[in-house]
């Protein structure tokens, strides 16, 4: 494997990691996203992701999709809470056909009137959707319980705060939040670095323009919605984490292996296999520069909740129960997941912008398993009797 990363002149950062195969996966990240949002105009940094690809001053929605799909390409986006991604996977020939859709969609967004106002609607059915799926919504509701508003109202918004933004103010919030000095460009795959970085330098002129996230507050709080039309309750369970940068971090990834990860995992087998209790019993860890947490979740019914939460909390205490030999299985599982992982570009694609921005190094991506390996039985145990101390739940339950 051989990486390079190389900052431009016009700011803005280039990494690589070189492939043999003629495939590559590119992407622009740009630094304003969900945390940068007050409440009155959550959501926004998603609708700006929507907007981007409704059109350019010569390309319209279809010859943005079209350009890249006739050449067998995939083009997408997402929005998270430090950052907003654009970005596509293409045969290698046609790279620069791809590099250029997307320099054009950044710096020529037209921000339509009609379609702005469209896209408004797309966005609420978005949020509605995401709402009318429990498994979904009742994670948002665990953020929602960890931290306080704006940041745990969602990366989405409200209805509300997206039917209350207006054309040019997005327009104008675009041009002040989009600037190629905090660009972060990712390519995975078989491409010339040199032309990549000579061509964006010619591409993007800086605009000197920072911006910071808002204060993130903490807290911890336990909720139950009921509703109906549904029969299955949906119940999670969320603890704040170590943060990027921290050794405990790495230490969290191999509790959670042993923990609840995977159809191995203790809680899986305590809860659905011994006691049958739920259909689907799984974990995630959540992390960008600026918070971390990490989340049970268990389908289940509702008078099993207090039972579920139980045994939770029981798994944790549980892991002082932990041997040499489940340490060195649980090692094993994320290494050999990672390695599973790192076979798509896109998931290497992600990876390394997200290690650039939370640890100011996309190095740091490389040395996951010389840091699960550095792990010690013991800091796994001492995070586990720390971590549950406080905690968070959520439950949407049938009425």
């Amino acid at each position: 494997m051989k990486f390079q990363k190389r900052k431009l002149k016009n700011g803005i950062t280039v990494m690589h990691e070189k492939r043999d195969l003629p495939l590559v996966s590119f992407g622009i990240a740009n630094p304003f996203a969900g945390a940068h949002e007050t409440a009155e105009i959550k959501g926004v940094a998603h609708l700006i992701e929507h907007l981007v690809f409704t059109g350019t001053k010569t390309r319209t929605h279809e010859d943005i999709s079209r350009e890249i799909e006739k050449k067998g390409g995939i083009l997408n986006a997402f929005t998270a809470n430090d950052v907003t991604a654009y970005w596509f996977k293409l045969p290698s020939e046609h790279l620069f056909n791809g590099i250029d859709i997307l320099v054009d969609m950044l710096k020529n967004p037209k921000f339509d009137e009609e379609k702005f106002e469209k896209e408004k609607k797309v966005v609420i059915e978005e949020i509605k959707m995401y709402h009318d799926t429990p498994q979904r919504h009742v994670m948002e509701k665990l953020e929602e319980n960890l931290y306080e508003s704006p940041f745990g109202m969602g990366i989405a918004g409200t209805k509300e705060s997206v039917t209350s933004l207006k054309r040019d103010f997005v327009k104008s919030l675009f041009d002040d939040k989009y600037s190629p000095e905090n660009y972060f460009v990712t390519v995975v795959g078989d491409a010339d670095f040199d032309k990549v970085c000579d061509y964006l330098e010619k591409e993007f002129q800086p605009g000197n323009k920072t911006y910071q996230a808002l204060k993130i507050k903490k807290r911890n709080r336990e909720s139950k919605e009921e509703r109906t039309h549904i029969d299955q309750a949906h119940f999670a369970f969320g603890v704040h984490a170590p943060m990027p940068g921290e050794k405990e971090l790495y230490v969290l990834d191999v509790l959670d292996a042993y923990l609840a990860n995977g159809m191995s995992s203790r809680l899986f087998l305590e809860i659905r296999e011994k006691r049958g209790l739920a259909y689907t019993v799984k974990s995630s860890l959540d992390f960008e520069k600026n918070y971390s947490h990490y989340s049970i979740y268990v389908g289940t019914t509702k008078e099993a909740i207090p039972k579920v939460k139980e045994l939770i909390l029981k798994g944790f205490e549980e892991i002082e129960k932990m041997t040499d030999q489940d340490l060195k299985e649980s090692k094993e599982r994320l290494i050999g997941l990672k390695k599973v992982s790192s076979e798509e570009g896109i998931n290497v694609l992600n990876g390394l912008i997200f290690s650039e921005i939370a640890n100011g190094n996309a190095e740091e991506y490389y040395k996951f398993e010389e840091k699960i390996n550095s792990v010690t039985l013991e800091e796994v145990k001492t995070l586990a009797k720390k971590l549950p101390k406080t905690y968070s739940t959520a439950a949407i339950v049938p009425k």
